[in-house]
Parts: structure tokens; C-alpha cells; sequence
């Protein structure tokens, strides 16, 4: 075997070492004392416990999934693949909190001590923890199988094991994540804000402890799980439908299949390397401004994987039609980055503050408005990217623009792992009484970080998105492979209804994820409310809060709401596919994508401006903190917070589920 097909392996466990030595950097910075050490050890106490509990629960279900996996058909090497991607999954999403929890504390006593700069090089090392482990881990545990058996196009399948591991814990860590921070966040907000009428985040609230640890486990371990699977689904995609084309296909694009079976991690191996320089760019420029660094970094790691994917798909010997369609997958995902931060950050946001001049009601109808309007240009360039890359390199071509869009995956993480460090810094500095000019450096970066933050989320829409039409497709042409005769034709009464089905669960996972939320914190509410009616002196601030007490509801909320959603997505393309064929469930896959996209997008983006429209009348404007317009927001505001981070965010990972259990049924199917 070539020594090139290690290198993916190699690059992983270097990636992992780079992360050690950022770690190393974080934990070396100053993390304060007396009551800043006992805040930051509350949120890492709260943020281990509830992924302790939540793993334990994952490692059953995915006990379940293996049995199945080695006793079917399917055999045992496809449920090792299962093991190694749920283990990198819930590995690199550990990984990451563990370390976020490690650098919030840090980043607040950074800018208390040595001002905005400093700051924000801890806070953003904080993130590049968790995109560098997100790298490292795809390319480490893909790269071992990849040694093993996707070299062999008999044995490639195995391979799509590893993506149903990954996506199985990124459902459950997104959901669950999800869950527990909005019910936490809903809940602070309502009673402290509205109710009791004291700042943010502020230490006389029982719920301030759980909305901090619900930033890291939903925003952090959750999103980090969420584009793991993606990066992942992308190369695998890519590697089935290499695995599966004719001569005629190969010569077209490449010298051998080999060629084309290796290219997925080719360019994801060099995309790690362009977003190490990319976080270095980001430390060197921070002395400058906060947004120009992050931007540089994000760009400049981007324009160069473009520029040395050239040369690395012609020395291995593929064509250019291969490069173009990298190059339209990594624009793409930049276009529909710009325009999630022009709907949730530019006018519209604005626009939207205003409108709490005239109450709640009209704030919420601006703010669907928007969210339906933004879906537009990023569904546009999706469909740009797929005309585009299949036109240049076919249905291989669109599995590779999901892998240049991704490949960068490093960098992109890191920036947005590092809004939740932020943000939590800010709560950490309001909570320990370190004054304005800090809590000012402080909010600069949360803003900051909230920007990046959507970016984030309409990257990962748009990634997901790729990413399941190229699992799809792999479907599609692996079932065909095994049946030539097969075909989805829309005026098939089986593939029609296997559209609408499909169509359902998007909606139907939201509605049960938003439940969810109300349901937790409506009991999150009552509970905060109890504790400022029934402990003496807690508004005057002569008294501690119960914090352990939100802490659990929120956690034992999102463990048991999560159940559901997650098995629905796994149990449905079973149920569908050996119960009334390939074709309706090549119907399903459709409905579901287009459904799923459209509402992750509406929902992502309108709750991404109903939060910034909040934090621009807290700026001083349209009346400030405490007028009636602020409250009008504060509404909005919460209305928005499941849609943006709990309810949008699992459309992503639904989507790709379905698609890749799918992809790992099928030569059942066939």
C-alpha cells in the first residue's frame, strides 16, 4: 500500500497534538481566584455532569445499534465502523466542551487583567480546540478505515458505518444539548428580566449557572457533534459514489478509481493544514480588531485550501473539472455565510429592533418575515453549487463541492466555539462583579461572538445540506448498482408518497424539540420564581441561589426529551425502506432534505436576528434596557431561542441521519 494512504491518519494524530499544545496555551493564561474560580467550577462541574449522564444514555443506544449492525447481514466490520464513528463523535465533542469550560473563566479574567487582545486570543484558542479535534478526529478514524477497506471498492461500504456512529451521537448530543440551553435560557430571561427586572446574567438568578453550562453543551459539544457528522458524511458520500461508477465515469475525471477513492481525504487532509494556519492568522492579527482577525482567518484559511486543492488534485491525477467543483463548494459555503450575516447582524436586524416600538406582536411577525425571506439566496446557492459541480464531475462532483465546502471545517469551528466562550466570559464577569470596562471588553466579543455564531449556523445548514444530497445520491447509485432497473421518477405513486412522508419529519421533530423546550422551561420558570419568593434576602443579594436545582431540571428535560426525536430519525428510512421499498425511501430522503433545509434556514436565521435585535435596543437604542421596546424584543428573543439553537440546528443532523442509515441499509435493500 502507498505511503500517501497514511498520510490522512498521520494528519489526524498531528491535529490532535496541535490541539494538545492550544490546550496547553488556554490552561496556562490565569484563571482568577475566590469567587471567579467558584463560578467557572460550577459551569465545568454542571457542563461534565450532564455529559456523563448524557453518554450514558448514547452508549446503550449505541450498544443497540451495534448488535444490530454485526448479527444482520451487514456484519461485524460494519458495526466496528459504527463503534470508531459514535467514539469519534462523542470524543471530539468532549474534548471540545472540556476545554471551552477550561478557557471561559480565562477569557474573563484576560479581560479584566490585559484588556481585549488578550482576551480574545483565549476565547478564540478556547474554540480551536474543538474545530481542530473536529478535523483530527474525521481524519484519524476515516483514516483507519480507510487502510483497512476503502481502498477496495468491494469493501468501501463498511466505511458507511462510521458516518451512521457519527450522526446517531450528533443527533442525540444536538437535541439534548439544544434542549437543555434554551430551557435554561427561556427561563433566566422570562423571570429575571422581564419579571424580576435585573440584569442579565446577573448572580441573584437561579438560572444564570444552567444558561452558561447550556452554552457548552448544546453550542459547543451539540455544534461540534452536528459538523462532525457532515465532514464525515461528505467524505464518505464521495468515497460510495467513487466506489460505484463505470470506466467511462473514471476516465473522465481521474487516471483510476483509486484516485477518486482517496481525493475526499486528500483534501480534507490539507484542509486541516489551512485551518491551523487559518488560527494562526487569527492570533497574529487579534492585536488589530476582534472581527478583522476572525475574518482573516476564516478567508484567508478558505482562498489558500483553494489554491493548494489545485495542485494536490493534479498531482494525484485528477482532472480540473474536479477542482472546479471544490472551488464551488467552498464559495458557496462563504456566499451563504455573508448572507446569514447580513439577515442576522446588517439592517434587517434593525429594522426588526424598531418594530418593538409598536409591542411583541409586531416584533414576531418581522421576525418570521425575515426568517422566511433569508431562506432564499442560500437555497439559491445550493442549488448553484449542485448544477454546477454536477455538470464538471457528475453526481461525484457534488460529493466533493460538500467536502470543499467542509474541508476547512478546523477554522470554521473554532470560530464558532469561540461565541459560546465568550459569551460565557460575559456571564462569568457580570456574576464575579468585575466592573464595566471589563464586562464591556467582554459584551465587544459576545457580539462578536453572536455574528459568528449565525455564520456558523448557516455554514452548517448549507454543509448539511451538500452533505445528505451527496449521501443520498450514494444511495441512489448503490442500490442501482445492485439493480440496474432501479430508478426514482416523480410520477411514481411510490416515490410521491415516500416525498410526503419525507416532508413530515422535519416538521414533526421541530414541533416535538420546541415542545420539549416550553415544557422544560415552563417547570424552569416555576422553579426561579419559588426560589426568589421563598428565599429571604435572594433579590436583595444577602443570599445564594439553588443553581444545582435549575442545573438538574434542565438536564433531566433534555435526557428525556431526546429519546424520541433521535430514535424517529433512525427508525424511520428502516421502517420506510424494508416496508415499502427503495424507491419510497429514495422519495423520503427528498421530501425530508428539501423540508429540512428550508426550515433550518427560516428558523436559524429568524432567531439569529430576534437575538441581535434584542442586543441592539440593550446598547442604549430605541430606549435602552428596561423601556418597552426592550421588553417587546426580550419576547421575540425568546420565541427565537429554540428555533436558532435547538429546533434549527436538528434539522441539520436529521437530514443526514436519514440519509446515511439509509445509505448503510441499502445493499439490504438491493
Amino acid at each position: 500500500m502507498s505511503f500517501i494512504n497514511y498520510v490522512p491518519m498521520g494528519l489526524g494524530i498531528f491535529g490532535l497534538f496541535c490541539g494538545y499544545l492550544v490546550y496547553r496555551k488556554v490552561i496556562a493564561a490565569p484563571a482568577g481566584s475566590g469567587k471567579v474560580v467558584d463560578i467557572g467550577d460550577q459551569i465545568h462541574l454542571g457542563a461534565m455532569v450532564f455529559m456523563k449522564a448524557e453518554y450514558s444514555r448514547l452508549a446503550l443506544f449505541c450498544l443497540v445499534c451495534i448488535a444490530a449492525l454485526g448479527f444482520s447481514d451487514l456484519g461485524w466490520q460494519s458495526a466496528f465502523a459504527f463503534f470508531l464513528g459514535a467514539a469519534c463523535s462523542g470524543g471530539a465533542g468532549y474534548i471540545g466542551m472540556y476545554s471551552a469550560t477550561q478557557a471561559n473563566v480565562r477569557t474573563a479574567v484576560a479581560a479584566n487583567q490585559k484588556g481585549a487582545s488578550e482576551a480574545l486570543t483565549v476565547a478564540f484558542f478556547g474554540g480551536s480546540i474543538m474545530g481542530l479535534t473536529v478535523a483530527s478526529m474525521g481524519l484519524l478514524g476515516l483514516g483507519i478505515l480507510y487502510l483497512a477497506f476503502g481502498g477496495d471498492p468491494k469493501t468501501a461500504h463498511i466505511i458507511h458505518g462510521f458516518g451512521m456512529g457519527a450522526s446517531s451521537v450528533a443527533l442525540f448530543s444536538r437535541v439534548g444539548g439544544g434542549i437543555f440551553t434554551k430551557s435554561a435560557d427561556v427561563g433566566a430571561d422570562l423571570v429575571g428580566k422581564i419579571e424580576a427586572g435585573i440584569p442579565e446574567d446577573d448572580p441573584r438568578n437561579p438560572g444564570v449557572i444552567a444558561d452558561n453550562v447550556g452554552d457548552n453543551v448544546g453550542d459547543v459539544a451539540g455544534m461540534g457533534s452536528d459538523i462532525f457528522e457532515s465532514y464525515c458524511g461528505a467524505m464518505i458520500a464521495s468515497i460510495a459514489i467513487a466506489s460505484t461508477m463505470t470506466l467511462a465515469s473514471i476516465s473522465n475525471l481521474a487516471d483510476n478509481q483509486q484516485t477518486l477513492l482517496f481525493m475526499p481525504l486528500a483534501l480534507s487532509s490539507i484542509g486541516l493544514l489551512c485551518s491551523i494556519a487559518g488560527i494562526f492568522a487569527v492570533k497574529y492579527f487579534s492585536s488589530k480588531s476582534p472581527e478583522v482577525a476572525l475574518r482573516i482567518g476564516t478567508m484567508g484559511a478558505s482562498l489558500l485550501f483553494i489554491a493548494v486543492a489545485y495542485f494536490l488534485i493534479t498531482q494525484l491525477g485528477g482532472s480540473i473539472n474536479i477542482w472546479i467543483a471544490v472551488l464551488t463548494g467552498a464559495i458557496g459555503g462563504i456566499v451563504i455565510g455573508l448572507v446569514t450575516e447580513y439577515y442576522t447582524g446588517g439592517a434587517p436586524v434593525r429594522k426588526l429592533a424598531k418594530d418593538g416600538e409598536t409591542g411583541p406582536a409586531t416584533v414576531l411577525i418581522g421576525g418570521l418575515a425575515l426568517g422566511m425571506q433569508s431562506v432564499a439566496i442560500p437555497v439559491i446557492t445550493i442549488a448553484a453549487i449542485i448544477f454546477t459541480a454536477s455538470h464538471f464531475a457528475g453526481l461525484y462532483g457534488v460529493g466533493i463541492a460538500a467536502v470543499g465546502m467542509l474541508a476547512t471545517v478546523g477554522i470554521t469551528m473554532a470560530i464558532d466555539a469561540y461565541g459560546p466562550v465568550a459569551d460565557n466570559a460575559g456571564g462569568i464577569a457580570e456574576m464575579a462583579g468585575m466592573g464595566k470596562a471589563t464586562r464591556d471588553i467582554t459584551d465587544s466579543l459576545d457580539e462578536l461572538g453572536n455574528t459568528t455564531a449565525a455564520i456558523g449556523k448557516g455554514f452548517a445548514i448549507g454543509a448539511a445540506a451538500l452533505a445528505a444530497l451527496a449521501l443520498i445520491s450514494a444511495f441512489i447509485e448503490t442500490i442501482h448498482h445492485h439493480n440496474p432497473d432501479f430508478q426514482l421518477l416523480i410520477n411514481n405513486p411510490t416515490v410521491l408518497v415516500g416525498m410526503f412522508l419525507g416532508g413530515i419529519f422535519p416538521f414533526l421533530v421541530s414541533a416535538l424539540t420546541m415542545t420539549a423546550v416550553g415544557d422544560a422551561a415552563f417547570d424552569m420558570i416555576h422553579e426561579i420564581r419559588r426560589q426568589f419568593h421563598e428565599i429571604p434576602g435572594l433579590l436583595e443579594g444577602t443570599a445564594k441561589p439553588d443553581t444545582a436545582r435549575c442545573v438538574d431540571i434542565a438536564t433531566k428535560a433534555a435526557l428525556n426529551k431526546m429519546i424520541l426525536p433521535g430514535t424517529l430519525a433512525v427508525l424511520a428510512p428502516v421502517v420506510v425502506g424494508f416496508g415499502l421499498g427503495p424507491e419510497a425511501l429514495g422519495g423520503m430522503l427528498g421530501g425530508a432534505l428539501i423540508t429540512g433545509v428550508m426550515m433550518a434556514l427560516m428558523m436559524a436565521n429568524a432567531g439569529g436576528a430576534w437575538d441581535n435585535a434584542k442586543k441592539f435596543v440593550e446598547k442604549g437604542n430605541l430606549g435602552g434596557k428596561g423601556s418597552d421596546v426592550h421588553k417587546a424584543v426580550v419576547v421575540g428573543d425568546t420565541v427565537g431561542d429554540p428555533l436558532k439553537d435547538t429546533s434549527g440546528p436538528a434539522m441539520n443532523i436529521l437530514i443526514n441521519v436519514m440519509a446515511i442509515v439509509s445509505l448503510v441499509i441499502a445493499p439490504l435493500l438491493a
